[in-house]
C-alpha cells in the first residue's frame, strides 16, 4: 500500500520523506530510494515534492518513491519544488553586498513566479544610515527588503511571523551571508553547521551541503539551501525584462513600442540623413534595467 508524502531533503542516493499521516508506531519520516522508471519517465525528484511511497518497511523506516505529484511551482536553483516564497538573504557585512550579485539572485527568484522577498542579514555590523540606505534602494527596484541580525535579534521577530505563514518559504543567497545562523535563531534546536566569512577572500564558506525543509509554524516550511555565488541568467533575453519589478510597472503604465525589445537603453534620436534612428531596432527603450537599477 503506498503511501503520500513530502520530500524534506535529498542526501545523495536518498530521499528523506515526511508522511502526510503517521504509520504504524507513529512512524513521520522515512529513508527512500528512487525507482528507476521515474528517471525513465523524466520525474526528477527535488525537495518540496510531493510523492507516493511503496515497499514500506515501517520497523527500518524505509520505503521506495514510486510517482511524484503534479508541481506548483518550481525554483530552479537552488532545486525547491512548490515553494510559495523566495527569500533571498544578503549580508550588509562580511561580505559586503554585490548590487550585480543580487540582481542574478532576484532574477532567479522571480523566474518561479512566486513571491520574492528580500533580506539584509548581519545589520548589527553597519551604522544604521547604511541599513536604511540599502532598504530604500531595494524599495527602488520594488522590494520591501528587511534588515535583520541574529545576533542582537534585531527583526527576528518580523521575520518569523513573515516566515510562519503557511506555505513553503526559501531562504537562498551567496555563501556566508548567515541563512543558517537565522534559522538558529528563529529556532535554536536545529543547531545547523555555521561558519566564519573567510578574512583574506571575504567569501562564504559552504556550511549547508544540501536543501533541506524545516517546520517553522503549523503549515509551514522554510528550507535552508547552500550557498552559490553566481545564478544563471535566463536563456532568452527577451524573457530577462519582466524579470525586474520595475520593468513590469514600467511596460504596465506604457507598453513598450519594440515588439522584440531587449530593454538595454533609451531609443537614439532620428538621423538627419535617414529620418529612423536606432531606436527601431530592439537595441534600446526607456524601460531599461541600467537605468532603472544602476550599479
Amino acid at each position: 500500500m503506498a503511501a503520500e508524502a513530502r520530500v524534506v531533503a535529498l542526501q545523495a542516493n536518498f530521499c528523506q520523506v515526511q508522511l502526510s499521516r503517521p504509520g504504524p508506531g507513529a512512524v513521520e519520516r522515512l529513508l527512500c530510494t528512487r525507482r528507476t522508471r521515474l528517471g525513465k519517465r523524466g520525474q526528477q525528484i527535488c525537495v518540496g515534492d510531493w510523492v507516493s511511497v511503496e515497499a514500506i518497511d515501517w520497523v527500518e523506516r524505509r520505503g521506495a518513491i514510486a510517482g511524484r505529484g503534479d508541481r506548483q511551482s518550481l525554483l530552479e536553483r537552488p532545486a525547491v519544488a512548490n515553494c510559495t516564497r523566495i527569500v533571498v538573504v544578503v549580508s550588509l557585512a562580511q561580505p559586503e553586498p554585490d548590487p550585480l550579485q543580487l540582481t542574478r539572485f532576484l532574477i532567479t527568484a522571480e523566474r518561479s513566479h512566486q513571491q520574492v522577498e528580500v533580506l539584509f542579514s548581519k545589520a548589527d555590523q553597519v551604522p544604521t544610515e547604511q541599513v536604511e540606505a540599502w532598504v530604500r534602494r531595494l524599495e527602488g527596484w520594488g522590494y520591501a527588503a528587511l534588515a535583520v541580525s541574529s545576533l542582537s535579534g534585531l527583526g527576528l521577530g518580523e521575520l518569523a511571523a513573515r516566515l510562519s505563514t503557511p506555505g513553503l518559504s526559501v531562504l537562498c543567497g551567496p555563501s556566508g551571508v548567515g541563512k543558517s545562523s537565522l534559522l538558529n535563531a528563529l529556532l535554536p534546536a536545529l543547531r545547523l553547521r555555521v561558519a566564519a566569512v573567510s578574512g583574506r577572500l571575504q567569501r562564504g564558506r559552504h556550511t549547508t551541503r544540501h536543501v533541506e525543509l524545516f517546520a517553522l509554524a503549523q503549515g509551514a516550511l522554510v528550507a535552508d539551501s547552500p550557498g552559490f555565488n553566481r545564478p544563471d541568467l535566463p536563456s532568452d533575453p527577451q524573457a530577462l525584462g519582466r524579470l525586474f519589478p520595475e520593468i513590469r510597472q514600467a511596460l504596465a503604465i506604457s507598453p513598450c513600442r519594440f515588439k522584440n525589445c531587449l530593454h538595454q537603453g533609451i531609443p537614439a534620436a532620428p538621423s538627419a540623413s535617414t529620418g529612423t534612428g536606432t531606436g527601431s531596432t530592439a537595441s534600446a527603450c526607456r524601460t531599461s534595467p541600467s537605468a532603472l537599477r544602476p550599479p
